[in-house]
């Protein structure tokens, strides 16, 4: 049985690895194949460009994972990738005969808009507050348009190995606490890389979304204070009056996930973080 990884970076090589632990042939797409690790079977492949340009996929593929990204942070980047991207590898599964299982597709909760602070999960409605948000729901559409079985994956702020703004802020001394309350959720790139994998393999089927984050949304504030304890350096100071909040001013529930049996192996910021300080894990290609 075959798993295809359409978008084989960081997060994608992650799920790919895991999938390969648990005994699955595992084929990677990239534009970059020489950076996907064995046992991953690397491919050249641009999701951006036609469907027919895309390598052929194998009869016995069972799970596709679409985990894509944008070059840069425009509408049209982010339409090539995720919508066009989206569309391609569906029009490739047709063009090659392939019906698998199960697909998932990595979104993000930059959907949902300012919720007020109030909880935020599957039922609620979203309210893209960017046109690049925007275009990542019309690729969910898309998606469940052409395969309503297929499973959305909406995750949160991703951190893990490599990825070290906060921590590099709070060691450079720029980091500042905003003034105001500002939430933040997040997800470590190796819980987001099990859930892919968990919900792909659970049996009985998924549901259409789940929202991907961690047990503990935060306040900025808390967490930079605990980078800081942790490596001891002079608390950040309070910032001055400041606009909102980049992720949206919501708090993001994780119960629907959760409900599978699905298990965190960082249930918090303070757990994750502990193991990036640690040198714990790299980031991939």
């Amino acid at each position: 049985m075959t798993v295809l990884i359409a978008g084989c970076g960081d997060l994608g090589t992650e799920a790919g690895l895991r999938f390969a632990a648990a005994g699955f042939s595992v084929l990677g797409w990239r534009r970059s194949p020489e950076k996907i690790p064995a046992p991953i079977t690397g491919r050249a492949a641009d999701l951006t460009g036609s469907s027919g340009e895309l390598p052929r996929i194998p009869a016995d593929t069972d799970v596709v994972v679409i985990a894509v990204a944008a070059g840069r942070r425009s509408e049209d980047a982010y339409r090539a990738a995720y919508v066009d991207g989206t569309a391609n590898v569906l029009d490739a599964l047709e063009r090659d005969g392939v019906h698998p299982q199960r697909i998932l597709f990595v979104s993000s909760t930059a959907v949902y808009g300012d919720a007020g602070g109030a909880w935020v999960d599957e039922n609620t409605p979203a309210a893209p507050p960017s046109a690049t948000a925007a275009v990542i729901l019309e690729a969910e559409e898309l998606l469940h348009s052409r395969r309503p079985d297929a499973v959305v994956l909406r995750l949160s702020g991703i951190y893990g190995p490599g990825r070290t703004r906060l921590i590099d802020s709070v060691t450079a001394g720029t980091a500042a606490v905003p003034a105001a309350p500002h939430l933040t959720n997040r997800i470590h790139r190796d819980d987001a890389a099990a859930a892919i994998v968990h919900l792909m393999t659970r049996d009985p089927a998924p549901e259409p979304l789940y929202v991907g984050v961690d047990d503990e949304p935060a306040d900025l504030a808390d967490v930079l204070r605990f980078l800081a304890t942790e490596l001891g350096r002079d608390l950040p100071a309070p910032s001055g009056p400041g606009g909102s909040s980049r992720g949206g001013d919501r708090l993001l529930s994780n119960a629907r996930l959760r409900g599978t049996g699905f298990e965190f192996a960082y249930p918090t910021f303070r757990e994750g973080y502990r193991a990036v300080l640690s040198g714990y894990g790299v980031r991939h290609g």
